[in-house]
């Protein structure tokens, strides 16, 4: 029997099993998805009988492909508000999968991208499997790494949260793992095992003996080879120079990483440049949350966002109009606006008790 709920909720034995449930959209999040969210962390941290809380996705596609980034660029187009809302909520969910009291095992298999992120890859527990794709790709719709990914970039070895943040690349599961974005690998058919083995897991140090039960080497990536060009390139203080290192190497992977950058938007690139640098100064995942609440609000009133997702996801013809369309256009004060505080008719999120913004 089908089941429309946005978010399905069951409990097996001593776990929580949640599942996102809108697999023909990707299982894309919207603001009733992350209350839903919010209120099964509530009832899993008053049952004393839950040990742990699972969360999947839907089909067999991914996890989460991100938020309903069309009702964004609806909102947006509309001069609405609701999104700024959504990113509130969907930012402390973010927060408090993070600092959740009970074992959160977040199974990333598939697509898990952007807002799927936030909603795993905070978690303690991060499973990834033969067909995880993972993801930050906000360049490339004129929008900047939200959702707590800026911390988890910046921690990333190396350069190689850097390369992720501007490229917007998916990658693979050892390259997740290697970038410190889960944990664990578990073959993709092992799955249901492993669900229904946790259900028998009555504490938290029963719940990871069960994970690594079923770990296993993943297949190899390609960022652990790249590491070289990467950190040479991506060490520098401006886009305009990570390109033209990128373009100098004679690496055939650098040139395209190259070309992917000059295809994104240029403004999204350098304040995404400057939020990663920011957050690894920051000193706490709230913190950058903050940060990045005020970057996304600046964003929603930028054109390139609505521009970016009606010609990647609305119209689909690949050639978004950026404004500034050059990287040279966009200077330095530009960028640090999208980082100062709110303002007077603006309500900042406030998860930090002092939201830090150090200089660029």
């Amino acid at each position: 029997m089908n089941d429309d709920r946005p978010v399905l909720l069951d409990i097996r034995g001593h776990c929580l099993h949640i599942t996102l449930n809108r697999p023909r959209a990707l299982n894309a999040l919207d603001h009733t998805m992350v209350r839903q969210l919010g209120e099964a962390l509530s009832r899993a941290e008053r049952d004393g009988t839950i040990a742990s809380v699972v969360l999947a996705g839907a089909g067999e596609r991914g996890l989460c492909a991100g938020g309903d980034i069309r009702a964004v660029h609806d909102d947006a187009r509309a001069g609405g508000r609701a999104s700024l809302e959504f990113w509130r909520d969907e930012y402390r969910l973010n927060a408090r999968i993070a600092r959740f009291p009970k074992p959160y095992v977040a199974l990333m298999d598939g697509i898990t991208m952007g807002g799927g992120v936030g909603v795993s890859a905070h978690g303690g527990i991060r499973v990834v499997t033969e067909r995880s794709r993972v993801a930050m790709p906000e360049t490339g719709i004129g929008f900047v790494p939200d959702v707590g990914g800026t911390r988890l970039l910046a921690a990333a070895p190396g350069e190689l949260g850097t390369h992720l943040a501007l490229t917007g690349r998916s990658v693979g599961a050892a390259d997740a793992l290697l970038c410190g974005l889960a944990d664990h690998y578990v073959p993709a058919a092992r799955l249901p095992e492993l669900t229904d083995a946790l259900a028998e897991a009555a504490t938290p140090a029963e719940v990871l003996r069960t994970v690594e039960r079923f770990t296993s080497e993943p297949p190899a990536g390609e960022l652990a080879a790249q590491r070289g060009w990467i950190d040479a390139c991506y060490g520098a203080d401006t886009v305009e120079e990570i390109v033209r290192r990128l373009d100098g190497t004679g690496d055939p992977a650098a040139a395209q990483a190259a070309a992917t950058l000059l295809t994104a938007s240029p403004t999204a690139l350098k304040v995404t440049l400057a939020a990663v640098r920011r957050a690894a100064r920051l000193d706490s995942l709230e913190a950058v949350l903050d940060q990045e609440f005020r970057v996304s609000s600046r964003a929603f009133e930028q054109p390139d966002l609505v521009e970016g997702v009606r010609a990647r996801i609305v119209d689909k013809d690949g050639s978004p109009q950026w404004k500034p369309a050059t990287l040279a256009e966009v200077d330095a004060q530009h960028v640090a606006a999208f980082f100062a505080p709110l303002g007077p008719d603006a309500t900042e999120l406030g998860l930090a008790p002092r939201p830090a913004t150090p200089d660029a």
